[in-house]
């Protein structure tokens, strides 16, 4: 097993919240349930902290081991939400301008079948995430609301399409009887984030469309989440994945803020549950201690 410098560095910028992938997402702070406005999480430390993109006027670039710098499709979104919070928050034009240089990225970068090409530069395999859809597909319902551009529209409905298709025809969903599991991998196992982010995704294309067959879809895969949620609970800390990959400390964090915007969003007395049991197994010291030292070893041993 070798541990390269680069996911050393990497791992230790995660674990103690010092990297631009994993800055700090609370509850987003223009958030309204029932409307298309703030972004459900708080994503604009992603801008904040990236001073040399937002100077540029350019969408974020990531840095890969192996590919070097690439267009990372969820970093973008990512960085188009947190300019648009930031937006409504200050009405300054810098980042209306960045959150529009993000929206016409997305748009040009997206297949004809709707998808974006996510991970292709590390699994090409598997290049699909239905989180990457989803955030996608939120940037864009919030470009449709300031625009009303139909060929915006278009994109957001091509992209929630693939996003629902069935990982068998190539898509990102998981079709179990009545279940419906949305994968941020679709050759790994269910992760919990990108699971409520694609969500998110598919509850923005709801309030925009109001269209009944999404509506199905949404309260299907919500009642899912309510049914499988307990797989994401260690007893002492939250679970990234269903496999029992424990999280680290920035994604029990967040774990708590989308828990919270659901419990909003849905009324939903299981979500609030969970929540409160995250938050417990947060303010517990030796939990936190013991979550830990599970997330670095479980980092050590990966392949």
């Amino acid at each position: 097993m070798g541990i390269s410098i680069y996911n050393i560095k990497k791992w230790s910028k995660m674990l103690t919240g010092n990297s631009i992938m994993h800055v700090n997402q609370n509850m987003g702070q223009s958030f309204i349930p029932g409307k298309i406005e703030g972004y459900f999480n708080n994503l604009t430390e992603k801008v904040l902290k990236d001073q040399n993109t937002l100077r540029r006027q350019e969408v974020p670039i990531t840095t890969d081991e192996v590919a070097g710098k690439v267009h990372f499709p969820i970093a973008i979104f990512q960085y188009g939400l947190g300019a648009y919070d930031l937006f409504l928050q200050t009405k300054e034009e810098c980042y209306l301008v960045q959150f529009w240089n993000c929206v016409n990225w997305a748009i040009a970068n997206q297949k004809n079948n709707g998808s974006w090409n996510n991970f292709g530069f590390v699994c090409p395999d598997a290049p699909y995430s239905s989180m990457c859809q989803g955030e996608g597909v939120s940037l864009l319902a919030r470009a449709y609301i300031v625009e009303k551009n139909e060929f915006i529209l278009k994109a957001a409905k091509k992209a929630i399409d693939f996003m629902l298709l069935p990982v068998e025809k190539g898509g990102t969903a998981k079709y179990i009887e009545d279940d419906l599991i949305l994968l941020e991998y679709t050759n790994k196992a269910c992760v919990l984030n990108g699971w409520i982010f694609s969500i998110f995704g598919l509850y923005d294309y709801v309030l925009m469309t109001g269209e009944k067959k999404y509506k199905e879809l949404l309260d299907k895969s919500i009642q899912t989440l309510e049914s499988h949620i307990e797989e994401f609970d260690g007893g002492y800390w939250s679970m990234y994945d269903s496999e029992g990959i424990i999280s680290s400390p920035f994604y029990h964090n967040l774990h708590i803020a989308q828990l919270e915007a659901l419990e909003l969003v849905f009324k939903n007395s299981t979500f609030e549950r969970y929540k409160n049991k995250f938050v417990e197994y947060k303010n517990n010291n030796w939990n936190y201690r013991k979550a830990f030292i599970k997330k670095v070893v479980q980092k050590l041993m990966e392949k």
